[in-house]
């Protein structure tokens, strides 16, 4: 009989501890994503002349500022310097490395919770490895989805990144009032741990993500002015010399 009760107890502590919540900030999906400068300083007042889509980040799928001691550190990420500002460039201040600096503290110190990204140089130089990788821009202009004064079906921009890519994206527009159009802003590809694709919409925790808070976390429509398209509004891809139109 207490063999019997030893081998119920071992059997109940086994199976709850297949049922225990992944600790605090232990992420299971990367988010990076783009912004195109032109929809993003129109919503800011900046003045980017940049016509091709940049890195807004690389984004852990949980956690929020996870070492706030974790300082930043340019020196470290010194040989990566001319490519942060081309691709990952400040928008708001060109000169200034404060964006590096908040996505590191917000997005990069949960990051790192993985081998593969637990430097300051490993978070930076992955994120523009996938970035370029991936060449959404360039992806973009060779099915002919470009800045232009047209508008394209939001089928049009998914169908491309989703056929090429073979996973489903999450593209935000900004939403101007009294128009019956939204302007292209944002786009997300995903990935898993390992660096491979994902699904944006796919669930892969049964975990519940907080609303608010950081740039961008699963489950959160809108998100620092932009928010998720409509799948049946006409889509306004803006060029470069349209800075009028909010």
């Amino acid at each position: 009989m207490r063999l019997c009760s030893a081998l119920l107890v071992c059997l109940a502590a086994a199976l709850s501890s297949a049922f225990v919540i992944s600790p605090p900030h232990m992420w299971t999906k990367l988010i990076l994503t783009h912004h195109w400068p032109t929809t993003f300083c129109s919503m800011e007042h900046c003045h980017a002349n940049i016509s091709s889509w940049t890195l807004h980040g690389l984004w852990p799928d949980k956690g929020i500022a996870c070492d706030p001691s974790w300082h930043f550190n340019s020196s470290e990420i010194e040989d990566l310097l001319p490519d942060m500002k081309k691709s990952w460039p400040d928008l708001l201040k060109p000169t200034s490395s404060e964006f590096w600096k908040y996505e590191w503290h917000k997005h990069g110190t949960c990051a790192a919770k993985a081998e593969s990204l637990n430097s300051q140089h490993k978070y930076f130089g992955k994120a523009l490895e996938l970035y370029h990788k991936l060449d959404l821009d360039s992806i973009l202009k060779k099915f002919d989805i470009v800045p232009s004064d047209k508008y394209y079906a939001f089928s049009q921009i998914e169908g491309v990144i989703e056929n090429f890519y073979g996973v489903k994206p999450k593209i935000q527009c900004v939403h101007p009032s009294k128009n019956a159009f939204q302007i292209l802003g944002q786009i997300e590809i995903c990935f898993h741990s390992d660096f491979t694709l994902l699904d944006c919409e796919k669930e892969i925790t049964m975990e519940t993500f907080s609303k608010g808070g950081w740039d961008g976390p699963v489950g959160v429509d809108k998100v620092g002015g932009f928010s998720v398209c409509d799948h049946d509004m006409p889509v306004y891809y803006p060029p470069l010399k349209s800075n009028t139109y909010m």
